[in-house]
């Protein structure tokens, strides 16, 4: 294999250790009910599991080799574009719930309802946005050498009102919520404190952690989002929305891109990059935010003594 990324394999290397690093903290964040944590977790694993195996496959190749696992993966990066900064939103809504709360009590039902809420914003809407960039899918997918299976978008004004505007649209609601969670921490301090210590899933620390993970990933989002609407229109005007059989023509065609074209042009080479690399990113942000705190370390002492003990 003679990659065309000099670096290679640094990022299949990087990307699976994210995978890796994701799913650790799992098991604790679920016992917790920290559904949107979770979430969190499980489209970041996704999203670096995926770009781990097309790093592999199309590491010296723009050869649609495997179409089925294009099929399935697109939907998957696709979904993880959504789902990631939608379950940021569920971690900075359960953090307003938390310091806005009038009662320090919190019985199961509402735990339960917290939980169906934050699946059906970190689940159903990414969802829903799969199916309403159909409209806008001028075929069936991109594949792009090093980074492997492309959504396929058709640049035209409704893609930006079915798809592109979502990340972006989500990053400020994320964002109302963390401004209403800082001023009201603030003014309720006090009675904060006695909230975090009646809710035996979460403590001062976890919160804490909570809230920087939420603000750096709107702080991501938001400009991302943004950067990626202005590089589809750079240089490239809108094409007209005519039909659906317009749109759809054709559409079981797959556009093959060597890596020799998109690392001559900038802003192609840029986008790629930082949407390859991002996932990564946030997977070792995580990581480094709750993979060392007290109650992870006390899992992974539990988790060696076990493993011990059945020697």
């Amino acid at each position: 294999m003679h990659a065309s990324d000099p670096t290679f394999p640094l990022f299949p290397i990087l990307s699976f250790l994210g995978f890796v690093l994701s799913v650790i903290p799992l098991p604790w964040h679920f016992q917790a009910w920290n559904s949107g944590t979770c979430a969190f977790m499980v489209w970041v694993g996704c999203f670096c599991l995926v770009l781990f195996v097309n790093s592999i496959i199309w590491a010296d190749n723009a050869i649609n080799s495997v179409p089925v696992w294009c099929d399935i993966s697109t939907q998957i990066i696709a979904g993880a574009g959504i789902g990631i900064p939608a379950s940021t939103l569920c971690i900075s809504r359960r953090l307003y719930r938390i310091t806005s709360t009038q009662t320090v009590s919190i019985t199961r039902d509402d735990k339960r309802r917290a939980i169906y809420q934050d699946l059906t914003i970190a689940i159903g809407l990414p969802i829903l946005v799969l199916i309403l960039h159909v409209i806008v899918q001028p075929h069936r997918f991109d594949i792009i050498e090093e980074y492997g299976c492309s959504v396929a978008t058709y640049n035209t004004l409704p893609a930006y009102f079915l798809f592109y505007m979502w990340p972006i649209l989500i990053g400020l609601i994320s964002f109302g919520y963390s401004s209403l969670t800082l001023r009201t921490f603030y003014v309720r301090r006090i009675q904060f404190n006695q909230v975090l210590s009646s809710n035996k899933a979460i403590n001062p620390s976890r919160y804490l952690r909570l809230m920087l993970l939420a603000l750096i990933d709107i702080m991501c989002t938001i400009p991302l989002g943004v950067y990626v609407i202005y590089i589809s229109l750079k240089g490239v005007g809108l094409a007209p929305w005519i039909s659906w059989a317009d749109t759809h023509f054709d559409f079981n065609r797959v556009v093959l891109l060597p890596a020799v074209i998109w690392r001559g042009n900038p802003t192609e080479f840029a986008a790629i990059q930082i949407n390859r690399w991002l996932p990564v990113i946030c997977a070792f942000i995580f990581f480094a935010l709750f993979g060392f705190a007290e109650e992870a370390m006390k899992n992974y002492r539990r988790a060696f003594w076990e493993r011990e003990h059945t020697r």
